[in-house]
């Protein structure tokens, strides 16, 4: 029998479902360390995780390190990440955050919540992410548009704002889990529980999993 909705019990049984049917939670994007990630995870926005694996090959493959990309000239990051999108912004957020990187600490993507955000281009969610998925350190919950509109969805926040609904769903998920129930809702919403046109609104589709446990928020 499902929880009260919006309660810790009423998320545990939606993490349990879903970690029932993702086993293996991992960042779509493609990377070998927390530099690689970082950069992915910024040029993601706004952007499919499909294309930034197109361009990041090209892209470490001309600057392999954080202070090969610290020297580069900004127009030609420019024309490497162009298909991404916003590309005037991400170059020279990337060269920005590389040189602080080189010149603060040492060449090292930082392992803190308090100075990954002091780099150029990199707020929570993206923080986050890089913590969570390159480091095994868990200080938050990765808030993006999937998540925005399942966490609505499923009753775990009233909130928008990014902010707002990683403070509402903190407290539902140990803090094991918060990289992975951020996966989980990103694999969730492109499969299952789209912005249009959600599962429980196809006929003759196989039912939603989260069918009994989904106040269906925001549907008609």
């Amino acid at each position: 029998m499902a929880a009260r909705y919006g309660t810790k019990k009423h998320a545990q049984q939606v993490f349990a479902v879903l970690a029932a049917r993702y086993p293996n939670p991992a960042p779509a994007l493609d990377f070998a360390n927390a530099w690689e990630l970082l950069v992915a995870t910024a040029l993601a926005a706004q952007c499919t995780d499909a294309r930034v694996n197109k361009v990041t090959p090209v892209l470490f493959g001309r600057w392999p390190t954080v202070a090969d990309l610290a020297a580069a000239d900004v127009l030609d990051i420019e024309e490497v990440v162009h298909s991404t999108g916003f590309y005037h912004n991400k170059a020279k957020n990337l060269k920005a955050a590389a040189t602080r990187i080189m010149d603060v600490y040492g060449g090292e993507v930082p392992r803190s919540m308090a100075e990954l955000i002091t780099l150029a281009g990199v707020a929570r969610k993206t923080a986050n992410i890089v913590l969570g998925s390159a480091y095994g350190l868990n200080e938050g919950i990765a808030v993006d548009t999937h998540v925005t509109r399942i966490a609505g969805r499923l009753g775990f926040t009233k909130s928008t704002d990014p902010r707002i609904i990683e403070r509402d769903m903190m407290p539902l998920f140990n803090r094991p889990q918060w990289a992975d129930i951020n996966h989980f809702l990103v694999y969730f919403g492109r499969e299952v529980c789209p912005a249009r046109k959600p599962q429980c609104q196809r006929p003759g589709e196989t039912p939603c999993p989260l069918f009994e446990l989904c106040p269906r928020k925001g549907l008609q």
